[in-house]
């Protein structure tokens, strides 16, 4: 089956997963916060299903013929403003290596083509010094806000 919205890059290939493709991802998590987080998402997805992109869990897979997932993204919802969050995470053996850099990249990419996107925001905790420096990468500036996790960025399409 060819999966809609797929972002490719030269090293992954990120895509939405779909409603039972995040229900297996909920069963197996073993992260009580994250499940939880993720449920939120599914949720989100089947509330919203004309704009359920910017609710779901999206995998970012190798292209290195393994098919490895390597970690995953999501977007949390677009508001009337045009505002919408990004959030991410990556699998610890996979840190270092510039794919977090590359998939937020991509995803800032496709993001600001969708038609009512003017802005994208993220949240970092104040010690993640990696998520800052994804985000500083691609061009995300601190918009002064700090948010329930810490610092903010804001990303302003041009």
């Amino acid at each position: 089956m060819k999966k809609a919205n797929v972002v490719k890059t030269e090293r992954l290939t990120i895509y939405p997963l779909s409603d039972s493709e995040m229900e297996n991802l909920i069963l197996v998590e073993l992260n009580t916060e994250t499940k939880r987080e993720y449920t939120e998402m599914l949720e989100g997805c089947k509330q919203n299903s004309e704009q359920r992109i910017w609710h779901a869990v999206w995998n970012m897979q190798l292209n290195d013929g393994t098919s490895r997932s390597v970690g995953d993204l999501s977007f949390k919802g677009l508001d009337s403003n045009g505002l919408v969050e990004i959030g991410y995470g990556i699998k610890k053996e996979y840190e270092g290596r510039g794919y977090m850099t590359e998939a937020v990249a991509a995803m800032v990419g496709w993001a600001s083509e969708q038609i009512g996107v003017n802005y994208i925001e993220a949240e970092t905790e104040p010690d993640n010094k990696a998520s800052q420096r994804v985000l500083e990468k691609n061009g995300f500036h601190l918009n002064g806000i700090m948010g329930d996790e810490g610092p903010r960025y804001i990303f302003q399409k041009a």
